[in-house]
C-alpha cells in the first residue's frame, strides 16, 4: 500500500513537544521529515526521562522516540554561514518548514519566512509559538505547564477547595496543538499543490487548547459563572466519581446519567433501595454518602469483572487502567495499535501508531527515531550532492555537528 504524503518533504527545525508531534503525524504518514539537529543543542526530549534501561544517552530517551518515528536526522550548525547555505539549499526544494520556537528566533538564525519565501515560492512555513507572531505577549516563552495555566485549563482540574493540580505532564502540546497545526498543514499542501504558492501558518498554542474548556467559557459568556475545580466529579451527575477496587492501586470509573442507570448500579452492587437516591435531585443531594457507599462495595470487586457487569447493567463505567494495562489492551492489539521497531541503539521498540486506518493506505510509523545526525552524511549526498571528502572535510570543521 502507499503512503499518502509520499514525496512531501519537511524541513523540520522544531524539538520538544507541539512542533515534534506535528511532524510526527506527517513522517508517519509518508512525508521525508528532516529534522535538523546540533550536538551543541539538543532536542531537550533527547536528554527527558524514560531512558531504555534506566542508561541515559542522546539517542535513548523513550519520550524522544515516540514523538520522532519515521525522521530523518542531520546535525548541521545554522550558525556556521557553510551551515546556514546548506539549510536554504534543502528549504529551497522542500516543501514544507516548521518550527515551534518563539517569534523572532528563526529570523536570528537568517531562516525567517521572508527568506525562506525568497527561496521557494510554493513553500509552506509553519510556526507554533506559544502567543503568536502578533499581539501584545507574542514574545512569551512556552511550554506545556504555561499554556494550560493561561487557558485556565489549570484553574479547572484539580480537587474541589484545593490548589489547582493540573493534568500532569499531559499538556496540550502533545494533541490539541500538533492536531490543529497538522490539519493546517494539510490544507496549505493543498493549497501549494493546486496553485503552486505557499502559505505562512502562524499557529498560537494558547488557542487549540481552548477546545478542551468550550462549556466552561459558554458558562462565563452566557451566565457570568466562573467553573472552577471537582475533581472526578461531573456537576449535574451523581454518583459520579472514581472507585476503589480490590488490589493495589486499582480503581473504576462510574457515571450515573439517569435513574434507569442508578438502578442498574444499585442492582449490581447491592445498594438499598433509599428512597431519597432514586431521584437525580436526590441523589445530587446526598453525593458524600452514595459516594461512600459506592466505594465500600466497590473495593472488594475486581476491576474488570466489575467493568463488564456494570456495561451489562446499562451503567457507564471504565477500568481505570494504567501503563501496564494499556499496552496489554486487547482492543489496542485487535487494531495493530503498537507497532515494534528495531532501534539502532535501544535494540526493538514499540511505537504508537496513528489512530486512523485506511483501506488502502500505510499508516503505521516506518521507521523508529533516528539517532543523533544518523542521516547526515546521507542527506548531503542525496539532496545537496557532496561526496565522502566533502563531507568528512565539513564535519571535521563543525559545520555537520
Amino acid at each position: 500500500m502507499r503512503s499518502l504524503l509520499a514525496g512531501v518533504r519537511v524541513i523540520d527545525f522544531s524539538w520538544i513537544g507541539a512542533g515534534s508531534y506535528t511532524t510526527k503525524i506527517l513522517a508517519d504518514l509518508g512525508a521525508d521529515v528532516i529534522k535538523i539537529e546540533s550536538s551543541q543543542r539538543l532536542d531537550t526530549l533527547r536528554v527527558t526521562k524514560p531512558f531504555k534501561d534506566g542508561k541515559p544517552g542522546v539517542n535513548r530517551s523513550g519520550y524522544f522516540a515516540d514523538r520522532n518515528s519515521s525522521k530523518r536526522s542531520i546535525t548541521l550548525n545554522v550558525k556556521d554561514p557553510r551551515g546556514l547555505d546548506m539549510a536554504r539549499r534543502l528549504i529551497a526544494d522542500a516543501h514544507l518548514v516548521t518550527n515551534n520556537f518563539t517569534p523572532g528566533v528563526m529570523d536570528k538564525l537568517g531562516l525567517g519566512y521572508d527568506v525562506v519565501r525568497s527561496l521557494s515560492e510554493r513553500i509552506v512555513y509553519a510556526s507554533m509559538s506559544m502567543q503568536g507572531a502578533e499581539g501584545p505577549e507574542k514574545a512569551d516563552l512556552g511550554y506545556g505547564l504555561t499554556i494550560a495555566a493561561l487557558t485556565g485549563l489549570q484553574h479547572m482540574t484539580g480537587l474541589p477547595d484545593r490548589e489547582p493540580a493540573g493534568t500532569g505532564t499531559n499538556y496540550p502540546d502533545h494533541i490539541p496543538n500538533p492536531g490543529h497545526t497538522a490539519f493546517a498543514i494539510l490544507a496549505a499542501l493543498r493549497h501549494q499543490r493546486r496553485t503552486g504558492r505557499g502559505q505562512f501558518i502562524d499557529l498560537a498554542q494558547m488557542e487549540p487548547t481552548l477546545a478542551f474548556i468550550g462549556p466552561s467559557l459558554m458558562n462565563y459568556l452566557v451566565n457570568g459563572a466562573i467553573d472552577s475545580r471537582h475533581g472526578n466529579a461531573r456537576p449535574g451527575h451523581a454518583p459520579s466519581g472514581v472507585y476503589p477496587c480490590a488490589g493495589d492501586d486499582r480503581w473504576i470509573a462510574i457515571e450515573v446519567c439517569d435513574d434507569a442507570q442508578w438502578q442498574g448500579l444499585a442492582s449490581v452492587l447491592g445498594l438499598a433501595a433509599e428512597t431519597d437516591w432514586a431521584t437525580m435531585q436526590g441523589r445530587l443531594r446526598q453525593r458524600e454518602a452514595i459516594d461512600a457507599e459506592v466505594a465500600k462495595r466497590t473495593a472488594t470487586q475486581d476491576m474488570s469483572g466489575l467493568t463488564q457487569a456494570l456495561q451489562d447493567a446499562g451503567v457507564p463505567a471504565g477500568a481505570v487502567y494504567d501503563a501496564r494495562d494499556v499496552v496489554n489492551d486487547p482492543q489496542l492489539d485487535a487494531r495493530g495499535h503498537w507497532v515494534t521497531l528495531n532501534h539502532p541503539e535501544m535494540g526493538p521498540s514499540t511505537y504508537n501508531s496513528p489512530p486512523y486506518r485506511f483501506s488502502h493506505a500505510y499508516s503505521e510509523p516506518s521507521s523508529p527515531a533516528p539517532l543523533l545526525g544518523q542521516h547526515t552524511a546521507e542527506i548531503c549526498r542525496e539532496l545537496l550532492g557532496l561526496d565522502d571528502a566533502a563531507i568528512e572535510k565539513l564535519s571535521a570543521e563543525g559545520v555537520l555537528a
